[in-house]
């Protein structure tokens, strides 16, 4: 099982990503030119997190990709999810 990682290392996180509320997930709000890119940066980290298993939780509507990502077995954020989080930044 993977740790959960403590307060003092979620201070520096990837990109744009931030931290929920409830100190359990992190988020970031992708916005492209239209759907069809939308569409496109999702197909491409549908395959990433595939090959990783490790899957975010997300929304599309229109242009804009929501995403949240935690490791459910842990109970929060580990280094599974900023390793995600730094791969789909590079995607974006």
């Amino acid at each position: 099982m993977v740790e959960r990682l403590t307060a003092a290392e979620l201070t520096a996180l990837p990109g744009a990503w931030t931290l929920a509320a409830d100190g359990k997930s992190i988020r970031h709000s992708f916005k492209f030119k239209n759907f069809r890119q939308a569409w496109a940066f999702m197909s491409q980290v549908a395959l990433l997190a595939e090959a990783m298993d490790h899957h975010p939780e997300w929304s599309n509507v229109y242009n804009r990709v929501e995403m949240t990502l935690t490791t459910h077995d842990a109970g929060g954020v580990t280094r599974r999810d900023l390793k995600l989080a730094a791969a789909i930044d590079d995607i974006a």
